[in-house]
Protein backbone atom coordinates (compact mmCIF):
# COMPACT_ATOMS: atom_id res chain seq x y z
CA UNK A 1 0.00 0.00 0.00
CA UNK A 2 1.63 3.25 -0.70
CA UNK A 3 1.76 5.97 1.57
CA UNK A 4 -1.56 8.20 0.69
CA UNK A 5 -3.22 4.75 0.73
CA UNK A 6 -2.26 4.19 4.38
CA UNK A 7 -2.93 7.77 5.36
CA UNK A 8 -6.61 7.61 4.09
CA UNK A 9 -6.65 4.32 5.81
CA UNK A 10 -5.45 5.90 8.98
CA UNK A 11 -7.32 8.57 9.14
CA UNK A 12 -10.28 7.07 8.64
CA UNK A 13 -9.90 4.61 11.49
CA UNK A 14 -10.11 8.06 13.56
CA UNK A 15 -13.68 8.42 12.84
CA UNK A 16 -15.27 5.21 11.76
CA UNK A 17 -17.16 4.32 14.93
CA UNK A 18 -18.75 7.41 15.20
CA UNK A 19 -19.74 7.49 10.98
CA UNK A 20 -23.35 8.68 11.99
CA UNK A 21 -22.33 11.88 13.66
CA UNK A 22 -19.49 12.58 11.03
CA UNK A 23 -22.71 12.20 8.36
CA UNK A 24 -24.79 14.61 10.34
CA UNK A 25 -22.00 17.54 10.86
CA UNK A 26 -21.26 16.46 7.05
CA UNK A 27 -24.85 17.28 6.21
CA UNK A 28 -25.32 20.53 8.55
CA UNK A 29 -21.64 22.03 6.83
CA UNK A 30 -22.55 21.13 3.60
CA UNK A 31 -26.24 23.25 3.77
CA UNK A 32 -25.12 25.65 5.50
CA UNK A 33 -22.17 26.63 3.27
CA UNK A 34 -24.53 26.05 0.03
CA UNK A 35 -28.67 25.92 1.06
CA UNK A 36 -29.46 25.65 -2.10
CA UNK A 37 -27.92 21.92 -2.12
CA UNK A 38 -30.83 21.14 -0.10
CA UNK A 39 -32.89 20.89 -2.50
CA UNK A 40 -31.22 18.11 -4.40
CA UNK A 41 -31.59 15.73 -1.04
CA UNK A 42 -34.69 13.85 -0.06
CA UNK A 43 -37.27 15.47 1.84
CA UNK A 44 -36.82 12.86 4.97
CA UNK A 45 -32.54 12.05 5.57
CA UNK A 46 -32.73 9.59 7.88
CA UNK A 47 -32.66 7.16 4.66
CA UNK A 48 -29.84 9.17 2.89
CA UNK A 49 -28.01 10.56 5.91
CA UNK A 50 -24.84 8.10 5.34
CA UNK A 51 -25.24 7.40 1.40
CA UNK A 52 -23.21 10.07 -0.09
CA UNK A 53 -20.52 9.86 2.71
CA UNK A 54 -20.49 6.52 1.85
CA UNK A 55 -20.11 6.65 -2.16
CA UNK A 56 -17.12 9.13 -1.33
CA UNK A 57 -15.04 7.01 1.44
CA UNK A 58 -15.73 3.79 -0.95
CA UNK A 59 -14.30 5.80 -3.56
CA UNK A 60 -11.20 7.21 -2.03
CA UNK A 61 -10.77 3.55 -0.86
CA UNK A 62 -10.63 2.21 -4.84
CA UNK A 63 -7.22 4.64 -4.94
CA UNK A 64 -4.83 1.29 -4.51
CA UNK A 65 -6.80 -0.38 -7.81
CA UNK A 66 -5.90 2.54 -10.39
CA UNK A 67 -7.98 1.20 -13.42
CA UNK A 68 -10.97 -0.02 -11.10
CA UNK A 69 -11.11 3.46 -9.42
CA UNK A 70 -10.44 5.50 -13.01
CA UNK A 71 -13.31 3.78 -14.62
CA UNK A 72 -15.97 3.62 -11.08
CA UNK A 73 -15.16 7.17 -10.91
CA UNK A 74 -16.27 8.08 -14.64
CA UNK A 75 -19.17 5.70 -14.03
CA UNK A 76 -20.28 7.65 -11.06
CA UNK A 77 -20.06 11.04 -12.35
CA UNK A 78 -22.36 9.85 -15.29
CA UNK A 79 -24.53 8.97 -12.40
CA UNK A 80 -24.48 11.68 -10.38
CA UNK A 81 -25.83 13.59 -13.52
CA UNK A 82 -29.42 12.63 -12.16
CA UNK A 83 -28.69 14.86 -8.96
CA UNK A 84 -28.12 17.67 -10.85
CA UNK A 85 -24.82 18.46 -10.08
CA UNK A 86 -22.61 21.37 -10.79
CA UNK A 87 -18.96 21.39 -10.80
CA UNK A 88 -19.02 23.93 -7.99
CA UNK A 89 -20.67 21.20 -5.58
CA UNK A 90 -17.77 19.39 -5.31
CA UNK A 91 -15.75 21.58 -3.53
CA UNK A 92 -18.61 22.41 -0.92
CA UNK A 93 -19.10 18.68 -0.51
CA UNK A 94 -15.06 18.10 -0.42
CA UNK A 95 -14.58 20.56 2.50
CA UNK A 96 -17.78 19.57 4.61
CA UNK A 97 -15.95 16.07 3.96
CA UNK A 98 -12.99 16.80 5.84
CA UNK A 99 -14.00 19.48 8.11
CA UNK A 100 -16.43 16.61 9.52
CA UNK A 101 -13.35 14.16 9.61
CA UNK A 102 -11.26 16.47 11.51
CA UNK A 103 -14.36 17.27 13.89
CA UNK A 104 -14.49 13.96 15.38
CA UNK A 105 -10.95 12.65 14.38
CA UNK A 106 -9.69 14.94 17.62
CA UNK A 107 -6.55 15.53 18.77
CA UNK A 108 -4.72 12.71 16.21
CA UNK A 109 -5.79 14.49 13.40
CA UNK A 110 -2.89 15.73 11.53
CA UNK A 111 -2.24 18.49 8.69
CA UNK A 112 -0.73 15.39 6.68
CA UNK A 113 -4.25 14.02 6.82
CA UNK A 114 -6.02 17.02 5.75
CA UNK A 115 -3.69 17.02 2.65
CA UNK A 116 -4.12 13.63 1.95
CA UNK A 117 -7.96 13.86 2.11
CA UNK A 118 -7.57 17.03 0.15
CA UNK A 119 -5.23 15.04 -2.48
CA UNK A 120 -7.60 12.28 -3.07
CA UNK A 121 -10.63 14.30 -3.12
CA UNK A 122 -9.41 16.37 -5.64
CA UNK A 123 -8.67 12.98 -7.56
CA UNK A 124 -12.35 11.70 -7.42
CA UNK A 125 -13.60 14.93 -8.26
CA UNK A 126 -11.44 15.38 -11.46
CA UNK A 127 -12.38 11.84 -12.40
CA UNK A 128 -16.18 12.32 -12.07
CA UNK A 129 -16.40 15.54 -13.53
CA UNK A 130 -14.57 13.71 -16.69
CA UNK A 131 -17.18 10.97 -16.66
CA UNK A 132 -20.20 13.40 -16.58
CA UNK A 133 -19.10 16.46 -19.20
CA UNK A 134 -18.16 13.14 -21.62
CA UNK A 135 -21.50 11.73 -21.41
CA UNK A 136 -24.14 12.93 -24.19
CA UNK A 137 -27.01 10.71 -22.85
CA UNK A 138 -29.46 12.82 -20.99
CA UNK A 139 -28.87 12.56 -16.97
CA UNK A 140 -31.52 10.23 -16.60
CA UNK A 141 -34.13 8.65 -18.51
CA UNK A 142 -38.17 8.16 -17.70
CA UNK A 143 -39.62 4.97 -18.26
CA UNK A 144 -42.93 4.11 -18.26
CA UNK A 145 -44.17 0.91 -15.72
CA UNK A 146 -46.05 -1.60 -18.42
CA UNK A 147 -46.23 -4.96 -16.11
CA UNK A 148 -46.22 -5.73 -12.59
CA UNK A 149 -46.33 -8.71 -10.99
CA UNK A 150 -46.10 -9.81 -7.06
CA UNK A 151 -44.10 -13.03 -7.19
CA UNK A 152 -44.26 -13.86 -3.22
CA UNK A 153 -45.32 -11.04 -0.62
CA UNK A 154 -42.03 -9.20 -0.10
CA UNK A 155 -41.12 -9.78 -4.40
CA UNK A 156 -42.02 -8.39 -7.28
CA UNK A 157 -41.40 -8.43 -11.00
CA UNK A 158 -41.90 -5.34 -13.36
CA UNK A 159 -40.87 -4.48 -16.28
CA UNK A 160 -40.43 -1.00 -18.07
CA UNK A 161 -40.61 0.53 -21.30
CA UNK A 162 -38.38 4.27 -21.47
CA UNK A 163 -39.33 6.81 -23.62
CA UNK A 164 -35.71 7.14 -25.41
CA UNK A 165 -33.31 4.12 -25.96
CA UNK A 166 -31.31 2.92 -23.10
CA UNK A 167 -27.98 1.87 -24.12
CA UNK A 168 -26.48 -1.32 -21.36
CA UNK A 169 -24.79 -4.09 -21.03
CA UNK A 170 -25.92 -7.64 -19.59
CA UNK A 171 -25.04 -7.75 -16.20
CA UNK A 172 -25.04 -3.92 -15.34
CA UNK A 173 -27.04 -2.09 -12.78
CA UNK A 174 -28.61 1.46 -12.56
CA UNK A 175 -30.32 3.63 -9.99
CA UNK A 176 -34.08 4.19 -10.19
CA UNK A 177 -36.51 6.46 -8.72
CA UNK A 178 -40.08 6.44 -8.31
CA UNK A 179 -41.35 10.12 -8.14
CA UNK A 180 -45.02 9.87 -8.00
CA UNK A 181 -44.26 7.50 -4.30
CA UNK A 182 -40.76 8.69 -3.14
CA UNK A 183 -39.55 11.65 -5.47
CA UNK A 184 -35.42 12.38 -5.36
CA UNK A 185 -35.00 8.62 -3.75
CA UNK A 186 -32.47 7.21 -5.77
CA UNK A 187 -31.79 3.21 -5.19
CA UNK A 188 -29.67 0.75 -7.03
CA UNK A 189 -31.31 -2.46 -8.64
CA UNK A 190 -29.48 -4.78 -11.52
CA UNK A 191 -31.20 -5.17 -14.58
CA UNK A 192 -33.13 -8.49 -15.18
CA UNK A 193 -32.72 -9.26 -19.19
CA UNK A 194 -30.19 -8.58 -21.75
CA UNK A 195 -30.99 -5.46 -23.89
CA UNK A 196 -33.72 -6.46 -26.36
CA UNK A 197 -35.39 -5.06 -29.51
CA UNK A 198 -38.11 -3.40 -28.11
CA UNK A 199 -35.82 -1.61 -25.47
CA UNK A 200 -38.00 -2.60 -22.15
CA UNK A 201 -35.91 -3.62 -19.04
CA UNK A 202 -36.92 -6.08 -16.69
CA UNK A 203 -36.41 -5.24 -12.47
CA UNK A 204 -36.36 -7.96 -9.39
CA UNK A 205 -37.00 -6.12 -6.29
CA UNK A 206 -37.64 -7.24 -2.78
CA UNK A 207 -39.32 -5.18 0.31
CA UNK A 208 -36.40 -4.97 3.16
CA UNK A 209 -37.55 -3.96 6.34
CA UNK A 210 -38.56 -0.15 6.73
CA UNK A 211 -37.06 0.14 3.18
CA UNK A 212 -38.77 3.37 1.58
CA UNK A 213 -38.11 2.82 -2.22
CA UNK A 214 -38.13 -1.21 -2.27
CA UNK A 215 -41.29 -1.63 -0.34
CA UNK A 216 -43.11 1.41 -2.31
CA UNK A 217 -41.42 -0.66 -5.96
CA UNK A 218 -43.25 -4.12 -4.39
CA UNK A 219 -46.13 -2.34 -2.72
CA UNK A 220 -47.64 0.66 -4.42
CA UNK A 221 -45.89 0.64 -7.85
CA UNK A 222 -48.48 0.23 -10.55
CA UNK A 223 -48.91 -0.29 -14.37
CA UNK A 224 -48.74 3.29 -16.16
CA UNK A 225 -46.77 5.03 -13.27
CA UNK A 226 -43.47 6.69 -14.72
CA UNK A 227 -40.02 6.05 -13.30
CA UNK A 228 -36.60 7.51 -13.78
CA UNK A 229 -33.72 5.58 -14.33
CA UNK A 230 -29.80 6.69 -14.22
CA UNK A 231 -26.93 5.95 -16.14
CA UNK A 232 -26.18 2.17 -16.54
CA UNK A 233 -23.04 1.05 -14.17
CA UNK A 234 -20.92 -1.82 -13.02
CA UNK A 235 -18.65 -4.47 -15.20
CA UNK A 236 -19.88 -7.98 -13.91
CA UNK A 237 -20.38 -8.13 -18.02
CA UNK A 238 -19.54 -11.90 -19.90
CA UNK A 239 -16.19 -12.02 -21.49
CA UNK A 240 -17.06 -13.65 -25.23
CA UNK A 241 -13.41 -14.52 -25.66
CA UNK A 242 -13.84 -16.92 -22.63
CA UNK A 243 -13.61 -21.18 -23.29
CA UNK A 244 -14.35 -22.12 -19.78
CA UNK A 245 -17.69 -23.13 -18.44
CA UNK A 246 -19.55 -21.28 -16.46
CA UNK A 247 -20.62 -21.37 -12.99
CA UNK A 248 -23.73 -18.35 -11.78
CA UNK A 249 -24.53 -18.43 -8.18
CA UNK A 250 -27.37 -16.34 -7.32
CA UNK A 251 -29.14 -15.45 -3.72
CA UNK A 252 -32.98 -14.34 -3.49
CA UNK A 253 -33.49 -11.14 -5.74
CA UNK A 254 -29.73 -10.88 -6.87
CA UNK A 255 -30.87 -13.69 -9.52
CA UNK A 256 -31.74 -9.90 -11.60
CA UNK A 257 -28.21 -9.93 -13.52
CA UNK A 258 -27.51 -13.33 -13.17
CA UNK A 259 -30.60 -13.45 -15.36
CA UNK A 260 -29.40 -10.89 -17.65
CA UNK A 261 -26.03 -12.91 -18.72
CA UNK A 262 -28.07 -16.11 -18.86
CA UNK A 263 -30.57 -14.74 -21.67
CA UNK A 264 -27.27 -13.12 -23.20
CA UNK A 265 -25.79 -16.54 -23.23
CA UNK A 266 -28.84 -18.41 -24.82
CA UNK A 267 -28.13 -16.17 -27.99
CA UNK A 268 -24.64 -16.95 -29.08
CA UNK A 269 -23.69 -20.07 -26.45
CA UNK A 270 -23.08 -23.63 -28.02
CA UNK A 271 -19.74 -24.57 -26.91
CA UNK A 272 -19.44 -23.70 -22.59
CA UNK A 273 -21.29 -25.67 -19.96
CA UNK A 274 -23.18 -23.45 -17.73
CA UNK A 275 -24.08 -24.42 -13.73
CA UNK A 276 -26.48 -22.02 -12.43
CA UNK A 277 -27.17 -22.20 -7.97
CA UNK A 278 -30.54 -20.40 -6.79
CA UNK A 279 -30.59 -20.74 -3.00
CA UNK A 280 -33.48 -18.46 -0.61
CA UNK A 281 -34.65 -18.98 2.11
CA UNK A 282 -37.72 -20.76 1.64
CA UNK A 283 -39.65 -21.69 -1.36
CA UNK A 284 -41.71 -19.04 -2.05
CA UNK A 285 -38.64 -16.72 -2.57
CA UNK A 286 -37.37 -19.09 -5.22
CA UNK A 287 -39.91 -16.59 -7.40
CA UNK A 288 -38.15 -17.34 -10.74
CA UNK A 289 -38.10 -20.92 -10.73
CA UNK A 290 -40.25 -21.83 -13.45
CA UNK A 291 -38.84 -19.85 -15.74
CA UNK A 292 -35.41 -21.38 -14.70
CA UNK A 293 -36.72 -24.70 -15.21
CA UNK A 294 -38.06 -23.55 -19.03
CA UNK A 295 -34.91 -22.19 -20.05
CA UNK A 296 -33.20 -25.46 -18.73
CA UNK A 297 -35.22 -27.39 -20.58
CA UNK A 298 -34.49 -25.33 -23.67
CA UNK A 299 -30.77 -25.16 -24.01
CA UNK A 300 -29.28 -28.60 -22.68
CA UNK A 301 -25.92 -26.70 -21.62
CA UNK A 302 -27.51 -25.26 -18.73
CA UNK A 303 -28.11 -26.63 -15.24
CA UNK A 304 -30.35 -25.18 -12.53
CA UNK A 305 -29.95 -26.39 -8.69
CA UNK A 306 -31.87 -24.82 -6.48
CA UNK A 307 -31.61 -24.21 -2.10
CA UNK A 308 -33.34 -23.38 0.75
CA UNK A 309 -31.03 -22.67 3.57
CA UNK A 310 -34.14 -22.16 6.08
CA UNK A 311 -37.42 -24.48 4.64
CA UNK A 312 -36.85 -28.29 5.74
CA UNK A 313 -39.28 -29.52 3.76
CA UNK A 314 -38.13 -27.89 0.20
CA UNK A 315 -36.72 -30.86 -1.81
CA UNK A 316 -34.13 -29.72 -3.46
CA UNK A 317 -30.94 -28.68 -1.63
CA UNK A 318 -30.87 -27.65 1.94
CA UNK A 319 -28.35 -24.94 3.47
CA UNK A 320 -26.92 -21.48 2.39
CA UNK A 321 -25.99 -21.40 -1.44
CA UNK A 322 -22.44 -21.08 -0.79
CA UNK A 323 -22.31 -24.48 1.54
CA UNK A 324 -24.19 -26.60 -1.49
CA UNK A 325 -21.38 -24.85 -4.25
CA UNK A 326 -19.14 -26.79 -2.25
CA UNK A 327 -20.58 -29.84 -2.87
CA UNK A 328 -20.44 -29.99 -6.22
CA UNK A 329 -17.53 -29.11 -8.75
CA UNK A 330 -14.32 -29.55 -9.20
CA UNK A 331 -14.37 -25.94 -10.02
CA UNK A 332 -11.01 -24.70 -10.79
CA UNK A 333 -11.38 -23.88 -14.10
CA UNK A 334 -14.71 -22.22 -14.12
CA UNK A 335 -15.99 -18.70 -14.42
CA UNK A 336 -17.74 -17.40 -11.60
CA UNK A 337 -19.94 -14.65 -11.53
CA UNK A 338 -22.03 -14.21 -7.85
CA UNK A 339 -24.28 -11.67 -7.01
CA UNK A 340 -26.58 -11.42 -3.72
CA UNK A 341 -26.64 -9.65 -0.82
CA UNK A 342 -23.57 -8.80 0.88
CA UNK A 343 -23.39 -11.64 3.55
CA UNK A 344 -24.25 -13.97 0.69
CA UNK A 345 -21.59 -12.65 -1.62
CA UNK A 346 -19.07 -12.80 1.40
CA UNK A 347 -19.63 -15.88 2.68
CA UNK A 348 -19.75 -17.53 -1.33
CA UNK A 349 -16.32 -15.75 -2.12
CA UNK A 350 -15.05 -17.31 1.01
CA UNK A 351 -15.89 -20.77 0.21
CA UNK A 352 -14.56 -20.26 -3.63
CA UNK A 353 -11.35 -19.45 -2.12
CA UNK A 354 -11.12 -22.37 -0.33
CA UNK A 355 -11.65 -24.26 -3.01
CA UNK A 356 -8.88 -22.40 -4.72
CA UNK A 357 -10.79 -20.97 -7.48
CA UNK A 358 -8.62 -18.08 -8.84
CA UNK A 359 -10.21 -14.51 -7.83
CA UNK A 360 -8.86 -13.27 -11.18
CA UNK A 361 -12.21 -15.83 -12.70
CA UNK A 362 -15.13 -14.26 -10.18
CA UNK A 363 -17.41 -11.62 -10.62
CA UNK A 364 -19.88 -10.46 -8.52
CA UNK A 365 -21.78 -7.50 -7.50
CA UNK A 366 -23.56 -7.01 -3.91
CA UNK A 367 -26.63 -4.57 -2.70
CA UNK A 368 -28.84 -3.66 0.03
CA UNK A 369 -32.15 -2.53 -1.39
CA UNK A 370 -34.06 0.45 1.08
Amino acid sequence: MGDLGRMLKESWSLVEEHQDKVAGYFYARLFLSNPALRDLFPVHMDVQRSRLLDAVVRAVQTLEDPEKFDEYLRALGRDHRKFHVEPEHYEVVGGALIEAMRQYAGEQWSVEYDQAWADAYATIASKMLSGAEADTNPPYWYAEVVAHERRAKDIAVFTVQPMQPLEFRAGQYLSVECPRIQPRLWRTYSVANAPRRDNTLEFHVRAVGAGWVSSALVRRLEVGDMVRLAAPMGTMNLDRRSTRDTVFIAGGTGLAPIKSLLEELTRYNRTRWVHLFFGARNREDLYDLAELNRLAARYPWLSVVTSCSDDPTFPGEQGDISEVVARYGPWSEHDFFVSGSGPMVKATLKTLAELQVPSIRIKYDSFTDF
